[in-house]
């Protein structure tokens, strides 16, 4: 599916000119009502206020083109939503706002915006909330009897953004990334079949029907790439776990435990290898291109994988 990076090439022309409060935002998160219930500290009476997230960097974006039903993704880099909040506020579209981007309402004004800069001590923690840095929050103020009354009845549910943005085709590595091992994902099934074609029945009472499969395999590979795969899991773990399919976080296990591969996991990981090693960037131990190139063994998994592919071809 296709990327594109949403960008401002024209400042004057391009950017946010109005907010809409909507039942199902794009980015997929509410905004919560600080009303009694929910309120500003040392704060007893009603301040109609609804705060939430509206746009969050790199965020991928579902989009459906009307005329040719198209799928594909759009995202915010956090520069270009600090510069779209920038433009909001200089051009004086505070009070511009919709409802599911259609009506226009009067009454519903930006009080408060503000870029998350820091996880942890940003005001948004006291009210549960958990954005990234780099996430355009805002603080609207509702004056309109019917909105606000809709918003306690759950009939809106977040801001959506009204304006204008070129697209750039692009894909992020971390997209990039989850692609490629995706692929691998689908080759599972493909590569059980082609080893029990390929390998050896063997009578076994432990197994059911008396048969087991027995594959050609190997765990002859160097020290550096069971190295390699258990730096990949340290740095995965320490960052939540967040990168890699469940196939790379296996495979990875595998390696560093030093377990033996059949022939075509050793191909499949020769393929990985060769198309993400240009996602793979040494200086940056904390980007999914990296740990996920090093949870499948990195540049020496790719080294060992082609030589004993080249050595069975002989």
């Amino acid at each position: 599916m296709k990327y594109f990076e949403l960008v401002l090439e024209d400042e004057k022309m391009m950017g946010v000119n109005a907010i809409s409060v909507v039942e199902s935002p794009a980015i997929e998160e509410d905004f919560i009502a600080l009303s009694k219930e929910v309120q500003f500290a040392v704060q007893n009476e009603e301040k109609r206020i609804i705060m939430g997230a509206v746009l969050i960097p790199n965020k991928p974006i579902y989009r459906v083109d009307k005329k040719t039903g198209e799928e594909y993704y759009v995202f915010f880099t956090e520069q270009t939503i600090r510069k779209a909040a920038e433009l909001f506020l200089k051009k004086g579209y505070q009070g511009e706002t919709t409802t599911e981007h259609s009506s226009s309402v009067n009454g519903v004004t930006t009080v408060e915006q503000w870029i998350i800069e820091d996880e942890v001590h940003d005001k948004t923690r006291k009210y549960g909330m958990n954005y990234p840095v780099g996430t355009w929050m805002q603080a609207r103020k509702v004056d309109n009897d019917q909105v606000w009354d809709d918003v306690k009845a759950g009939k809106y549910n977040g801001f959506s953004i009204e304006g204008y943005f070129a697209h750039k085709p692009v894909m992020s590595v971390e997209m990039s990334m989850q692609e490629i091992e995706e692929q691998e994902a689908q080759h599972l099934v493909e590569l059980y079949i082609l080893g029990a074609m390929k390998g050896v029945l063997k009578n076994d009472k432990r197994v059911k029907g008396g048969l087991r499969i027995e594959m050609e395999s190997y765990s002859d590979y160097p020290e550096a790439v069971r190295n390699n795969a258990k730096r990949g899991i340290e740095l995965n773990e320490k960052g939540g776990n967040k990168c890699a399919t469940q196939v790379g976080k296996v495979r990875a296990q595998q390696l560093a435990s030093g377990q033996a591969l059949s022939m075509e996991t050793i191909k499949r990981m020769a393929s990985y290898l060769a198309r993400a090693e240009e996602y793979y960037d040494e200086s940056d131990s904390s980007a999914c291109g990296t740990i996920s190139y090093l949870l499948w063994g990195g540049l020496a998994g790719k080294r060992w994988a082609e030589s004993k592919i080249s050595e069975n071809e002989k």
